[in-house]
């Protein structure tokens, strides 16, 4: 497994769990610093980052991107993917397409996390899932066509009432016409909703396709109460060899809330292997 931290530059989402912000340059120099090996990227959108200036960035510091995010489409344009607005949901899925092409040149995922949206407003529940697995049907396939995966973050109750835990995520994944999308196991929203993580994580053996690394409370690992020991080696159980990636809060500061995070890793990952 392999050690990621996140950097937002979407200034509507100040005070949210990214570690490193506005300045994505000072935020892969101080990963390299600390020895992470990838950053995961949360932009405004596809035109807001040089491509040429970020992959001297990358060359320079030897990270590689861990994956992007597509946060601000909710965020920062109110865009969702389950909206019943033919419009919205058009401009909703160009975004998440332009920023798979935008990922691709960096051989990184995208994740659905907040974009996924809520059934509320007289659309049903059973609507609203429809509308989303179409959607993540189709950007599978779209990313697809640069062999890279999309990534679908269950979250918890208060961030969204569709899909909330593994086991529903892997219902949901199953009965896509693509095995192109994969899910992304947040440890924070699993804290809130499973019953045991490691056993949540063994449900959904095939499925994960990248980790959020965050303590019960969203800090760093090792600043709540969640056991890693038992998650990682869940991990190890079903074959993962991706990111832990941090998508936590800057508590006390970004610095300290990323040194705290590679020291974690070290402990409960490298020191294990």
């Amino acid at each position: 497994m392999k050690s990621a931290v996140t950097i937002s530059l979407v200034p509507e989402a100040r005070g949210g769990p990214f570690v490193f912000w506005d300045d994505l340059a000072a935020g892969c120099r101080a990963a390299k610093e600390l020895g992470f090996d990838a950053v995961e990227i949360f932009p405004p959108g596809p035109d807001a980052i040089d491509t040429v200036a970020l992959r001297a960035v990358l060359a320079d510091t030897g990270l590689a991107v861990a994956a992007v995010g597509t946060g601000a489409g909710w965020v920062k344009h109110k865009l969702t993917l389950t909206t019943a607005d033919p419009g919205v949901h058009g401009r909703a899925m160009a975004f998440v397409e332009s920023l798979i092409d935008f990922a691709a040149v960096f051989d990184a995922p995208v994740i659905i996390g907040s974009m996924q949206g809520r059934w509320a407003d007289g659309t049903t529940r059973e609507t609203a899932l429809g509308y989303l697995s179409q959607a993540l049907l189709n950007l599978g396939l779209y990313a697809a066509k640069y062999g890279l995966p999309l990534l679908y973050e269950p979250l918890n109750r208060y961030e969204t009432n569709l899909i909330n835990r593994l086991g529903d995520g892997v219902q949901l994944l199953k009965g896509l016409g693509t095995s192109n999308v994969r899910l992304l196991a947040d440890l924070y929203h699993m804290n809130i909703e499973e019953a045991n993580l490691a056993d949540a994580i063994r449900t959904a053996d095939g499925f994960v396709g990248h980790v959020h690394f965050a303590d019960s409370n969203r800090r760093a690992a090792g600043m709540g109460h969640t056991d890693f020991t038992p998650v990682i080696a869940a991990l190890r159980e079903i074959g993962y060899t991706g990111y832990l990636s941090a998508e936590i809060l800057p508590l006390p500061d970004s610095n300290a809330a990323a040194r705290q995070t590679i020291q974690a890793f070290r402990t409960v990952v490298e020191a294990r292997t």
